[in-house]
C-alpha cells in the first residue's frame, strides 16, 4: 500500500466514524476528480496537494475560475504546507489548509458544518 492509498484509507475511516451520514467520494487523480464533479453534486472538497497527475493547488485555482464549481468550498490537506502553497490557496479562495495529521474527526465535523454546501 503506497502513502497516498494509506492517506485515502485513513480519510475514509475518519469520515465514516465522524460524518457517517455524509456521502464521500474519493478521487485518486485530477481526472477522477473532474469526472466525479461532472457526475455528482459536491458540497465540500478535501483536496490533497500531491496527486498522481498534477497539483491540488492548481486544481483549486481551476475550480475557483470555473463558473459551475467556483462556489464549492475547498480545504487543502498537505504533508508539508509551504508559504507558496498558502499564497496560492488564498488567491484560489481555499477555506483552510491542514497538514494530514490535522485531518481528525472534530476538525472534519467543524469544516463540514461551517463550509459544506447543502
Amino acid at each position: 500500500m503506497d502513502d497516498a492509498e494509506l492517506d485515502r484509507l485513513l480519510m475514509r475511516r475518519v469520515m465514516a466514524r465522524h460524518c457517517p451520514d455524509i456521502p464521500m467520494r474519493v478521487a485518486p487523480s485530477l481526472k477522477a476528480a473532474r469526472d466525479s464533479l461532472s457526475a455528482h453534486p459536491v458540497g465540500l472538497i478535501f483536496l490533497d496537494n500531491i496527486l498522481s497527475d498534477g497539483s491540488g493547488i492548481d486544481f483549486a485555482e481551476e475550480l475557483h475560475n470555473h463558473p459551475k464549481y467556483a462556489k464549492i468550498p475547498v480545504v487543502m490537506v498537505s504533508d508539508f504546507p509551504t508559504p507558496f502553497l498558502f499564497a496560492k490557496a488564498k488567491a484560489a479562495n481555499v477555506r483552510e489548509i491542514w497538514s494530514k495529521a490535522e485531518f481528525r474527526g472534530p476538525d472534519v465535523r467543524r469544516a463540514m458544518a461551517r463550509y459544506a454546501l447543502h
